[in-house]
């Protein structure tokens, strides 16, 4: 851990890629599988995020390949597509979008906080 509480190796992600940052987010509600976590990155962002095929698994990939998320073994809904994979957040995931978060959260706060927002 660093001085600030946050694991180096999470802190060596940050700034989370915008792709990323909506997947994790969509799996913080739990396991999903790629057109789930698709359409709630949509929805959440009020359709302004639109995680396009190539996209989205070229995003998972990479998140797998890092530790943040990994693909279950099994599915619980036996009927579901046996061809769809479900992922999750990993600890150090979680840990990652947890960091972003207050990462942005901070920045929101600076951009409150601005003298010039005070007086527009």
């Amino acid at each position: 851990m660093t001085e600030s509480g946050i694991n180096p190796r999470v802190t060596s992600l940050l700034p989370l890629k915008p792709t990323w940052f909506h997947i994790m987010l969509a799996l913080s509600d739990g396991a999903q599988h790629g057109y789930a976590i698709r359409a709630r990155a949509e929805e959440r962002s009020g359709g302004k995020v639109k995680l396009w095929p190539a996209t989205l698994y070229g995003s998972i990939h990479s998140l797998e390949e890092e530790g943040l998320i990994e693909a279950l073994e099994g599915q619980d809904d036996p009927d579901d597509d046996a061809r769809r994979r479900y992922y999750r957040l990993t600890p150090l995931g979680g840990e990652a979008l947890r960091a972003e978060a207050a990462r942005l959260e901070a920045l929101v706060q600076a951009v409150r906080s601005a003298s010039a927002l005070k007086n527009a």
